[in-house]
């Protein structure tokens, strides 16, 4: 059984190029995942993917290792905000004062 993906989890959604097209430059921060802190890869196993369900940008695999596509994140911080082990840490953007 593949452990990287959690086979109860029926409603993933799939990336898809939005109207205006790549929009991860909007953003003044960016998240950074800490994977030695992260629960699904500490355990190697699902569990968790907070970050996940809360991005309401759908831009957040739910694998392991977890993964986040930097062209159409917003950098929101929801992710951040719901981790509970901390593993995501929002830093400035560089070039964004």
């Amino acid at each position: 059984m593949d452990k990287t993906k959690d086979p109860n989890i029926s409603a993933m959604c799939t990336l898809a190029v939005g109207e205006a097209g790549r929009t991860g430059d909007w953003r003044s921060f960016r998240p950074v995942i800490d994977h030695g802190k992260c629960i699904p890869s500490q355990k190697g196993r699902s569990a968790c993917f907070l970050c996940w369900l809360y991005c309401p940008e759908g831009v957040v695999r739910a694998e392991i290792p977890i993964t986040i596509d930097m062209e159409y994140c917003k950098g929101c911080g929801i992710c951040a905000e719901e981790c509970p082990a901390k593993a995501i840490t929002m830093v400035k953007e560089e070039g964004h004062e």
